[in-house]
């Protein structure tokens, strides 16, 4: 059976919540139209669309409902960023050098990653000492 347009009706007027670009990304991605993912959720049509064009705040339970059916985050489905925690203190001496790195030309960032690379590949064959 045919279905309607994945995106029928008017155009939306502004850009759609983070959950609800995650939302119909996931489903595009799965292939789903989105009667098909209503149906999987067990919701009508209309809501779907309300979810994907406007849901500003969606319900934990329904968050919680998709992210269990496209098995992700609930943070990834809310655009929700955690920053990796870091050790209390100063930089390690790694990231230091890292940050050393960064801030030298492309082709001196070249030449040392494959030292750098070099130099692992030997250890890592047990060919080097330690």
């Amino acid at each position: 059976m045919p279905y309607i347009s994945d995106m029928a009706g008017r155009p939306p007027t502004k850009s759609a919540p983070a959950f609800g670009m995650q939302l119909a990304a996931l489903r595009k991605a799965r292939g789903w139209t989105q009667p098909q993912l209503a149906d999987k959720l067990g919701i009508t049509l209309a809501a779907l669309t309300h979810y994907e064009r406007k849901a500003e705040n969606p319900t934990a339970d329904f968050v919680a409902k998709v992210a269990k059916l496209f098995n992700v985050p609930s943070d990834d489905l809310l655009g929700v960023s955690i920053k990796p925690t870091r050790k209390p203190g100063p930089p390690s001496r790694m990231e230091q050098l890292t940050e050393q790195l960064s801030t030298l030309p492309r082709q001196k960032q070249k030449a040392v990653v494959e030292i750098l690379e070099g130099y692992l590949k030997t250890v890592s064959n047990g060919n080097g000492k330690h």
